[in-house]
């Protein structure tokens, strides 16, 4: 199958990286001269799967409303006449409930635990370096009601085997001693010891170099706009000309070629 990836970012270079072991004609495409120059150069590289939720949660219709009132917020729409834009606002608002929230998050946990497990299996299949450390991570709250709102999380992370404990305050100072300072702005926390970091541009450029004997990677080409045919997309239109892929439905046809139909290929767009 012949795919096409869009941005050489850490999501892009590693879902080539995986297709083209998986015996895929994979190209990449990025504006950029090199791997991870966007949102990958500076991304914090933090590896948390038990923290995985979904955007979509109670409270966070009124939340957006306040982040759209901010300056600076970290939220911004811009509407316009685009009906599956309205479609995709009214599917997240009707998952902002606790009972939808529940069921995504425990979909969502046990796909970042099995990434992370890859992570770990790719780094010891690769020997790859990236100034990673497994150190676990600490989320602290600031109020008891804060601190109760997690029971619905603790019990995802229970059902699908995650590694984690609830602090008191003298536990969080445990795990980091400079917290000692200002324990009267914090009422407990939540500690997940399985968590990782590292640095994602140097992950990204790494695996890059690694993928560059199997992958085609494009650098300096500006993609203008997508090729679609009967509702699939089909290539993309770039300076250079047109570049095409054989379209696919569904990126799961493209990662995993036993599936029916087999001949069936994913064009891939990651920035």
């Amino acid at each position: 199958m012949r795919v096409l990836i869009v941005g050489s970012g850490v999501i892009g270079v590693t879902s080539a990286w995986y297709l083209a072991r998986a015996g895929h004609e994979v190209t990449v495409l990025d504006r950029q001269p090199g791997p991870a120059l966007e949102t990958s150069y500076a991304n914090a590289g933090e590896v948390s799967p038990g923290y995985s939720s979904p955007w979509a949660g109670p409270g966070v219709p009124l939340k957006a409303i306040k982040w759209l009132l901010m300056k600076h917020g970290p939220l911004a729409i811009r509407p316009r006449f685009d009906p599956a834009m309205w479609s995709w606002v009214l599917q997240m608002l009707a998952n902002c409930t606790s009972r939808r929230y529940a069921v995504n998050k425990a979909r969502m946990v046990p796909i970042a635990e099995y990434s992370r497990d890859c992570l770990r299996e790719l780094r010891a299949t690769t020997a790859i370096e990236y100034d990673e450390r497994s150190q676990g991570t600490l989320q602290l709250f600031r109020t008891q009601k804060q601190l109760d709102g997690i029971v619905g999380d603790v019990e995802v992370l229970k059902q699908f085997g995650v590694d984690f404990t609830v602090l008191a305050p003298s536990g969080c100072v445990a795990a980091e001693p400079a917290l000692a300072r200002v324990t009267e702005k914090f009422v407990g926390g939540l500690r997940l010891p399985g968590d990782e970091t590292g640095d994602c541009r140097v992950f990204t450029e790494k695996l890059a170099a690694l993928a560059s004997a199997a992958v085609d990677f494009r650098f300096g080409v500006s993609v203008q706009g997508l090729v679609q045919e009967g509702g699939r997309v089909t290539g993309v239109r770039t300076a250079g000309g047109l570049l095409t892929g054989t379209p696919s439905s569904s990126l799961r046809e493209a990662i995993l070629p036993d599936c029916s139909p087999p001949s069936v290929c994913m064009f891939l767009s990651i920035r």
